[in-house]
């Protein structure tokens, strides 16, 4: 978990929109959740706080709380309760089939990403799981059509041990992202 020394994020979304979606502000949620004890609460007890005291729905618990304990210091940027987390995507001008594919194919994917995976589970140009060259980390790889010769890929890299690592992970997708998107435009 995060140190007080951990430096405060302003919250991902705007008052207007969090107030529309809850009916309140950040500050009055802070000060909400603050005056329940927020402060000295895991993840689990300040989202049950958020449901049975204030009828929140499910998204909105985990925006509401994880924006809290980011901004209290109580949680760091990209941490979860299972590590670190993080995520790129690049939206390209190909197919999605050509993408998948070089992500699929171990000679193609080696053109552009420098690393050694094991595919768990593919389904064609949709989706796959990925056990990461360290044995410990999960990425997930999803793809999406963006319009006619348009593709996205999007990339979920999870269980990183610390924000030092889900930093450098974070700079390395974006780079291979890169290198991939010049491989299949060219």
């Amino acid at each position: 978990m995060a140190t007080a020394a951990t430096k405060a994020t302003a919250p991902r979304m705007s008052d207007d929109a969090v107030k529309a979606k809850t009916g309140k502000t950040w500050a009055e949620w802070f000060k909400i959740l603050d005056k329940a004890g927020g402060k000295k609460m895991g993840h689990q007890e300040i989202v049950a706080v958020l449901s049975q005291q204030h009828d929140v729905g499910p998204w909105w618990q985990q925006m509401v709380t994880v924006t809290y304990e980011q901004a209290r210091g109580l949680r760091a940027k990209h941490e979860t309760p299972r590590g670190y987390q993080i995520s790129a995507s690049r939206t390209v001008a190909a197919s999605i089939s050509k993408i998948y594919k070089a992500w699929h194919d171990e000679k193609t994917r080696k053109l552009w990403l420098p690393a050694s995976i094991t595919i768990r589970k593919a389904t064609t140009n949709k989706s796959m799981r990925i056990t990461w060259t360290d044995g410990k980390t999960n990425v997930e790889v999803g793809f999406y059509a963006k319009g006619i010769g348009k593709s996205q890929v999007a990339v979920q890299h999870d269980k990183l041990p610390d924000a030092k690592a889900a930093s450098r992970m974070k700079t390395f997708w974006a780079s291979a992202l890169e290198r991939l998107k010049g491989l299949v435009e060219s």
